[in-house]
């Protein structure tokens, strides 16, 4: 059973689309599922997130979950974005069922592959950040539900 929450960023998700040359642009997915998440930023020179779009093909829960994750990156600074865990998001959302757990993971690792992207394109290192995952599936199956 979905959350209220889960179900309005289904029917009525936020911030998506695409940006038109991106400050970063991160692409994720998770094969088992079939869920692929792509998310988009526009960073300003403060390294603030000034926008952030999102397209995703997947279940009800990615969508509701990709729209969470950009309304808790929008106006925050790339540090504070990298504080956006698969927790927060699914907390955002009043919960998750066990099994769309995954779709929270897609978030944050999507912000995290954006990120990425900003920073390679920057010659900037952010603090924390990893080389992002194409597939977490690998991921996924290691959490601890």
């Amino acid at each position: 059973m979905y959350t209220e929450k889960v179900m309005d960023h289904f029917e009525h998700p936020r911030n998506v689309g695409e940006l038109e040359n991106p400050s970063g642009m991160g692409t994720v997915g998770n094969p088992k599922c079939g869920d692929i998440m792509r998310i988009y930023l526009d960073i300003d020179e403060n390294q603030v997130i000034r926008d952030v779009k999102f397209k995703t093909f997947g279940c009800g829960a990615a969508v509701a979950t990709s729209s969470m994750a950009t309304e808790l990156v929008k106006g925050k600074t790339v540090q504070e974005a990298m504080a956006v865990t698969n927790k927060a998001v699914m907390e955002a959302l009043d919960g998750l069922p066990p099994v769309k757990v995954h779709c929270s993971l897609l978030a944050e690792e999507a912000i995290h592959a954006a990120l990425w992207d900003y920073a390679q394109k920057n010659g900037i290192t952010i603090e924390g950040l990893e080389p992002p995952k194409d597939n977490i599936e690998e991921e996924e199956d290691e959490e601890d539900y």
